[in-house]
């Protein structure tokens, strides 16, 4: 996928200078939470999960359980189990596009047959459930969202969110939400799971992107069916058996220092969307965009009326001016979008690199 090939840890990290293209916060070290390793048996884990993060995962809920919770290798495993498990070629899914490349991806490649729904700038990035309801077939597994939605950052509505359960309680459908942002939802609370709300809603989340923590491989799938999750344990089962003990015990430590580490985060957010922001209003001219509601990424677009040479862009960007974005393409959309991660870049950092991009485009402009 673009999204993979063209990632700043496969470009090198050290040709990036200004790095936009995140979606997640700064990364970590281990000693800057100071978690002690030297006391965890390297053994086989517990096949669903250390029992102590199971338990950390749902707190909070009255509702989830520890054994509604299946602890993953990040949430590309997640979603890759999902689909494997629940799809094979004579199935029919629904994907909401633009969506995290997985989701679109691992269904192709079980060669099941794929309707795409695709959100529209103008609508504010809503799904459109009559569009939705349109494409249920007989043989329809799954409906795939994200929430807060990857790229834009937009919150799905409440009442689209019960129109979507409802869908698929009345078809017999899973609905797949990658809730994979939820944590970094720094302008209103936090949601509970939507897995909590049917047993026919998966819900899936990772520690990578609200704590700076993607190099440990931690992700979850929530669901309250309990044959699916038996299958999505043997699954898992054959590819892993267990995750890594120690990326295990350090997330359960990450989560016992959760709201320290997310008021920070929070905090830095904040403060960089207000730079985002800024940006784009003061280059209105050239930008339009739809307000994020939650997440570290916006999705603006460059206006239909400024023409600019897109074979050129993106290159220039990364080899001219050490800054990169995610761009359109990798979600499948026009390349006028571009994904612009604020969680990752300091202040300063995010400043200069959007001043870069503002550069590229009027060095890629044509008159």
């Amino acid at each position: 996928m673009p999204i993979e090939v063209e990632s700043p840890e496969e470009m090198g990290y050290s040709t990036i200078q200004y790095n936009l293209a995140e979606s997640s916060v700064r990364d970590r070290t281990i000693g800057e939470l100071r978690i002690d390793l030297s006391n965890v048996l390297m053994n086989y884990g517990h096949h669903r999960g250390l029992p102590e993060l199971q338990e950390a995962i749902c707190e909070g809920s009255n509702i989830l359980k520890s054994e509604d919770v299946l602890v993953t290798a990040g949430a590309a495993q997640a979603l890759y189990l999902v689909a494997t498990t629940l799809l094979d070629p004579e199935d029919h899914l629904i994907v909401v596009r633009p969506n995290y490349g997985t989701n679109l991806e691992t269904p192709r490649g079980i060669r099941c047959a794929m309707t795409v729904t695709d959100l529209s700038f103008e609508s504010g990035f809503q799904p459109d459930i009559d569009q939705i309801q349109k494409a249920i077939r007989p043989n329809t597994k799954l409906i795939s969202i994200t929430h807060p939605h990857n790229p834009t950052g937009v919150f799905v509505s409440q009442s689209t969110i019960e129109s979507l359960i409802q869908l698929s309680e009345k078809s017999g459908c899973y609905l797949l939400i990658d809730e994979t942002y939820r944590h970094l939802n720094f302008k209103t609370p936090l949601l509970p799971y939507f897995a909590e709300k049917s047993n026919r809603v998966i819900s899936v989340s990772s520690l990578s992107k609200a704590f700076g923590a993607p190099g440990i491989r931690i992700g979850w799938i929530i669901s309250q069916d309990t044959k699916l999750q038996h299958d999505l344990l043997a699954a898992k089962e054959q590819m892993i058996i267990s995750n890594s003990v120690v990326d295990e015990y350090i997330a359960l430590q990450i989560f016992l220092k959760k709201e320290k580490l997310l008021k920070e985060v929070h905090s830095t957010l904040k403060t960089n969307y207000q730079i985002v922001e800024e940006w784009l209003q003061t280059n209105n001219d050239f930008f339009e965009w739809v307000t994020p509601d939650a997440g570290a990424v916006v999705f603006p677009r460059i206006k239909e009326s400024i023409y600019v040479d897109f074979s050129k862009f993106y290159d220039r960007l990364y080899s001219h001016y050490h800054t990169v974005v995610g761009g359109g393409y990798w979600f499948e959309q026009n390349q006028r979008y571009m994904r612009i991660g604020f969680g990752y870049p300091t202040a300063q950092e995010l400043r200069t690199g959007l001043e870069n991009v503002m550069r590229c485009v009027m060095d890629c402009k044509i008159i």
